[in-house]
């Protein structure tokens, strides 16, 4: 895709954040870093397509003190200037927060996938807390007609598993 000079639109939020059925079974402290790490991860998403047309795979934490941290791989084939792995930085993406999870609460990989059923392109927030909450969220977006500008469709929630704590097997109190 190609980039846009506009300035990415605010996070699309839901319509009633206290109203959604998985916050109801989190902890409140869980669900606002669960939240904070998808506000955050998409706009963060919603400027490097804008500034460079593109997306590579990133990760945010949420430190124990609460402060929000970028995590950032270099793809394996940076060198060779093409087509970058991005399932392979998911994956270093993802044994790097393994290793380093006592460092942090909670987490979310961020990354661009492909909606096959909608032929669209989104953004994909799988975020995670040590307690075993998770939640997850797609953001659809393409070219606006007859603009150069990027358009974001609607936020919805989608599937996950734990891939950070995936050895947790009871939550965290």
């Amino acid at each position: 895709m190609t980039g846009s000079s506009e300035t990415p639109a605010a996070v699309p939020q839901p319509a009633d954040p206290a109203g959604d059925s998985w916050r109801g079974s989190v902890p409140a402290t869980s669900a606002t870093d669960l939240e904070n790490l998808l506000g955050t991860g998409l706009a963060s998403a919603q400027e490097s397509l804008a500034r460079d047309g593109g997306l590579l795979p990133f990760a945010l934490v949420v430190e124990n003190d609460g402060a929000v941290r970028l995590v950032a791989v270099t793809p394996a084939d940076a060198a060779d200037g093409g087509d970058f792995d991005a399932d392979g930085m998911i994956s270093d993406l993802t044994e790097l927060l393994r290793q380093h999870r006592d460092e942090f609460r909670a987490a979310a990989i961020v990354c661009d996938i492909t909606l096959l059923d909608e032929d669209s392109d989104a953004i994909h927030v799988a975020a995670e807390h040590q307690d075993g909450s998770v939640f997850a969220a797609v953001l659809p977006y393409g070219n606006g007609p007859g603009t150069n500008g990027l358009e974001f469709g609607e936020l919805s929630a989608d599937t996950s598993e734990p891939a950070v704590w995936v050895d947790r097997t009871e939550p965290v109190v």
